[in-house]
């Protein structure tokens, strides 16, 4: 296998997503000595691009957990966007805040397949929890990049000593399983499909920011506190608002978070496949 590009491709609203996937393009890249490209799938626009690959190129393809599976408002986006050459080598990175990927990974090893892919390494990354500071805190970390490079290596070493590189062994016949049912604090289900995030008009200075990073493009310009469109809970908005003018008063989200931090606090394992 002659690899001749990196593509890095990620969907990542509040960075750390983002983080993990250009650290595995960085280290592949000085292995493999070919240079990389990202294409940030967060940005509404890129996602009405179709994307099509080459047998010469390594796609990285990094994808947040949403409720143990991909995010199901992304999935057709990504359905349409990613086209393989049906020799196109790609690692996928499921990446989730130290609750569990559940299905996410392998639904991406199998949207990845069916698209003309070969996933020659996969992996489940913990980021800190875009919920809350508390769940996955400072992650990733030294070690977590650490454990990235080895990987890298790997697979570096996998791509250079093989001229036919194959697809890893996974779980390709059973069906995938339901989306994760997100529990309140006294472990009853939380329901907070229609919640959108509120704003303090008093802190608020219009500057926009929040307007901008919404990956659904739901957040009016002309009156920010208006949430027209789709809310997909990722915190964008709360996260980079500079006047922290945005915030969820929805009761059933706020009861999630308080038995995800009560629930999540043991560091869980990242997970290698090549």
């Amino acid at each position: 296998m002659i690899i001749k590009n990196i593509y890095t491709i990620y969907f990542s609203p509040t960075g750390g997503t983002q983080k993990i996937a250009e650290a595995l393009s960085d280290d592949l890249s000085q292995f493999l000595h070919v240079p990389s490209q990202k294409i940030d799938l967060t940005i509404l626009a890129n996602r009405q691009i179709s994307y099509d690959f080459d047998p010469h190129s390594l796609v990285i393809l990094a994808i947040p957990v949403y409720a143990g599976r991909i995010p199901n408002k992304l999935l057709p986006d990504l359905e349409k966007c990613l086209n393989g050459s049906g020799k196109t080598a790609i690692i996928p990175i499921s990446v989730y805040g130290n609750r569990n990927y559940d299905e996410a990974l392998r639904e991406m090893l199998l949207l990845a397949e069916k698209h003309g892919f070969i996933p020659i390494g996969a992996a489940a990354m913990i980021s800190q929890h875009a919920f809350s500071s508390h769940i996955g805190k400072d992650c990733p970390d030294f070690s977590d990049f650490e454990s990235l490079k080895d990987f890298s290596s790997k697979i570096a070493e996998k791509i250079l000593n093989n001229r036919n590189v194959t697809a890893i062994a996974y779980d390709r016949n059973t069906p995938i399983g339901p989306y994760y049912t997100p529990l309140k604090s006294d472990h009853t289900p939380a329901r907070f499909l229609k919640a959108k995030p509120v704003t303090d008009m008093d802190k608020c200075n219009n500057c926009g920011i929040c307007v901008r990073k919404c990956p659904m493009g739901s957040i009016s310009a002309d009156h920010v506190a208006d949430v027209f469109g789709i809310c997909i809970k990722c915190q964008a908005c709360v996260k980079f608002c500079p006047a922290h003018a945005k915030y969820f008063t929805d009761a059933d989200f706020l009861s999630h978070v308080e038995m995800l931090e009560h629930t999540y606090t043991d560091r869980k394992e990242a997970k290698f496949l090549f």
